[in-house]
């Protein structure tokens, strides 16, 4: 990838991102309506004074979108978040030490990285019934072998270079040689690791809150008012999908756009072709 569209995909990726991240603390502020308020007739279709149409309750659908946005993308990345700080812990203590601990880890690592996320997701769900925690929750879960995976990955590559053999010579324990010879090379990866982790983790949350599974309704969640919409697709009532669909739709984008403008720019091998 040429260096000139890999800037082009980061910035793009990052001016999503910082958009949608603005509307997580501002949304509700910015939105002309309250998410729960009842502004009018039910059903309306978009025009100047509902730009995105009315729901089956009377609520200004713009609204509840904008507002929405705290919900499904905070969950996301709380998600991400805890999966990053356990997966990283995890690979880290696991690739360096090795042993019994590496083999146990592995197993139970793989065993989860192999089941299909979303599945593995909606069983965590129905087991513990809906709410914000439980979405938290089975996202972190399926997510942590990701970072772990990687993690290990690299921590197994460093650990046996001949500066680290030097510190081992002098006596510096493994916490301390980890801490601050080995987490640096971290970095690029898990920014990656991060961005794509979060589209992932909308895609969740958003199909959890669909099943009826994640953020309860009448909370303004994306799924969750997606779900409510589809049973009035058939009545030509467009706008109560098509809208919060285009939310889940671009925010997967501006975090895939994102994490792959990082890989091309972090990574050398990339940078260079």
């Amino acid at each position: 990838m040429a260096p000139v569209s890999a800037q082009i995909i980061t910035i793009a990726g990052t001016i999503i991102c910082v958009g949608l991240i603005a509307l997580v603390f501002f949304g509700e502020s910015l939105a002309p309506y309250g998410p729960q308020q009842m502004v009018g007739e039910i059903l309306l279709p978009p025009s100047s004074e509902y730009l995105m149409g009315t729901d089956m309750l009377g609520r200004d659908v713009f609204s509840r979108i904008i507002s929405g946005t705290k919900w499904s993308v905070s969950v996301s990345f709380i998600a991400v978040s805890m999966s990053m700080l356990i997966g990283t812990y995890l690979g880290a203590f696991s690739g360096y030490f090795g042993r019994s601990l590496d083999r146990i880890l592995m197993v139970g690592m793989d065993a989860v990285y192999i089941f299909p996320s979303f599945v593995l997701a909606v069983l965590i769900a129905a087991v513990m019934g809906p709410g914000i925690g439980t979405s938290s929750l089975a996202v972190t879960i399926v997510m942590i072998p990701t970072f772990y995976r990687v993690i290990r990955s690299i921590t197994l590559t460093i650990k046996e270079s001949g500066f680290i053999e030097a510190e081992r010579a002098i006596g510096a324990s493994g916490r301390y040689i980890i801490a601050n010879h080995i987490a640096p090379f971290y970095l690029s990866s898990l920014f990656v690791l991060i961005s794509l982790g979060a589209a992932q983790a909308i895609l969740i949350t958003s199909g959890l809150g669909f099943l009826g599974l994640g953020i309860p309704p009448p909370n303004p969640e994306w799924g969750t008012d997606l779900a409510a919409g589809r049973m009035y697709i058939m009545d030509g009532m467009w706008w109560l999908t098509v809208f919060p669909g285009l939310l889940i739709f671009l925010a997967v984008l501006g975090f895939n756009l994102l994490s792959e403008g990082l890989d091309a720019v972090l990574n050398p091998q990339i940078r260079r072709l």
